[in-house]
């Protein structure tokens, strides 16, 4: 488990230098067929993984919007199921698509089906094609952060609480049970995902178990220290947060294939990788330790490796590598 928490036991976080890492898959759902995704999640499974997560999207971000996309959440509910020791998550539910109500009674069923593993990740939601084709609104950026806080709130209340009362500007409640309860106490792991300094991260501060971002060391301990700021503003101790960073791997000894793969992240994520270069693990087995342990210093407790820039078959003999000869160290 995460953390080292067992199903169901509320998660310490720890930071610093000489802390365990774990390590985990984003798995995008975009090209991929159900049985290669479990294929993929039972890999890693048995070859030692700690954590996985799905995406949250419904077409491709593309102009003509062709190409097959599983939709996440059903898709996370079977792989609970069926892949029965890593903890299991969402990078990252977009707040936009469902009311957090509706989101929170998902979650509590997903982590009684996993026996307690669920990850519940969550962002403001970013992808306008998909909000243009189904209809579905796209407020201003600072109504979707609002309406993230409001999110944050309900989903705990309804956790947490028997009955739960509230009335936000965009989401209300009235005497709402959440019948039964997810296995996890208090709550299950609440991860929110994005770097954005004044208004994000104080969210973070505010309400997540669990902050996440695409980077390396560079952008994690820049935002982090913002992170820290924010929770010294609302009285609360920046260690019970966990960090997690988004990275794409690449063993290799050639500088032009690292170079390649930021040229990869910067046209694919655009604004959502503030540093393509230190978005890349990348380089030899010794390079790549030497990027952990700065990650580490940075207050990196959680590592996902993304799916979304090489082809899984080149890609999954990296994973094997990573965590056969890389990973051990680090635990």
């Amino acid at each position: 488990m995460v953390g080292g928490a067992g199903p169901g036991k509320a998660i310490v976080c720890r930071t610093g230098e000489d802390t365990d890492m774990r390590f985990g898959l984003f798995t995008s759902m975009a090209a991929q067929t159900w049985s290669g995704v479990l294929d993929l999640w039972r890999h890693t499974e048995a070859t030692g993984w700690d954590i996985a997560c799905v995406t949250d999207h419904f077409m491709p971000n593309t102009k003509e919007r062709e190409g097959a996309v599983l939709e996440g959440w059903s898709t996370l509910s079977a792989l609970a199921a069926l892949v029965p020791r890593i903890r299991v998550g969402t990078i990252v539910l977009g707040n936009t698509y469902r009311h957090p109500a509706v989101v929170a009674k998902m979650a509590a069923q997903v982590d009684i089906i996993s026996g307690g593993r669920l990850l519940l990740g969550l962002g403001a939601g970013w992808q306008e094609n998909e909000h243009e084709a189904y209809g579905i609104p796209l407020p201003a950026m600072r109504e979707r952060l609002e309406r993230l806080d409001e999110a944050c709130q309900v989903m705990r209340s309804l956790w947490t609480q028997r009955r739960s009362d509230f009335k936000g500007r965009y989401y209300q409640l009235a005497d709402a049970p959440l019948d039964p309860k997810p296995v996890q106490t208090p709550h299950p792991e609440l991860m929110i995902g994005g770097g954005g300094e004044r208004v994000t991260l104080r969210i973070v501060a505010k309400h997540a178990d669990h902050w996440n971002v695409w980077g390396g060391a560079r952008v994690l301990a820049q935002k982090g220290a913002i992170l820290d700021a924010h929770c010294a503003a609302v009285g609360r101790d920046p260690k019970t947060i966990r960090r997690s960073a988004n990275m794409a791997l690449l063993i290799t000894d050639k500088k032009e294939e690292v170079e390649r793969l930021a040229e990869t992240i910067a046209t694919r994520l655009g604004r959502h990788a503030a540093d393509p270069r230190d978005t890349c693990l990348a380089g030899t087995p010794d390079e790549i330790r030497e990027q952990l342990l700065q990650l580490r210093a940075a207050g990196v407790d959680v590592l996902f490796i993304a799916s979304v820039f090489r082809p899984l078959a080149e890609l999954r003999r990296d994973l094997d590598r990573f965590i056969a000869e890389i990973a051990p160290a680090f635990r």
